[in-house]
């Protein structure tokens, strides 16, 4: 006898928290490293063929180019400082819940703090104005 009125799935039936947003956060910014890898290899073979090459990338300079690489880098960050949080774990420290949602805050803080401060030193740079 089978019970046909509970749900088929937990998303159905459970509200998103904080913990379950963050790891599937931390997935796709994975994810999306594993993609832009791809063009950093690209990139640095440009690198080794000579400044001629690298008008190859001036995509980068538009502006869907730097979203590109604003969400790349903010994805680096995230990915960078949950890492870090999850080194912590793996010492066995901050399970309580209020330490778990405290290290899910500082960690979303942190990197937006990184991020701005990542893109405002490299807009200072010569031809980075972003």
């Amino acid at each position: 006898m089978t019970n046909d009125n509970r749900p088929l799935s937990p998303f159905h039936h459970y509200k998103p928290q904080l913990t379950s947003l963050l790891s599937f956060a931390h997935r796709l910014s994975g994810i999306a490293l594993s993609f832009s890898a791809v063009g950093l290899v690209y990139w640095l073979m440009l690198l080794a063929d000579g400044p001629v090459a690298l008008d190859r990338l001036a995509i980068l300079a538009t502006i869907p180019g730097r979203i590109v690489l604003a969400i790349v880098s903010l994805a680096f960050f995230y990915h960078l400082n949950n890492g870090v949080r999850h080194l912590f774990w793996d010492l066995g420290m901050g399970f309580e819940i209020s330490r778990t949602y405290l290290s899910g805050w500082l960690v979303l803080i942190v990197t937006v703090l990184m991020w701005a401060v990542f893109w405002i030193a490299i807009s200072g740079l010569p031809g980075g104005q972003v």
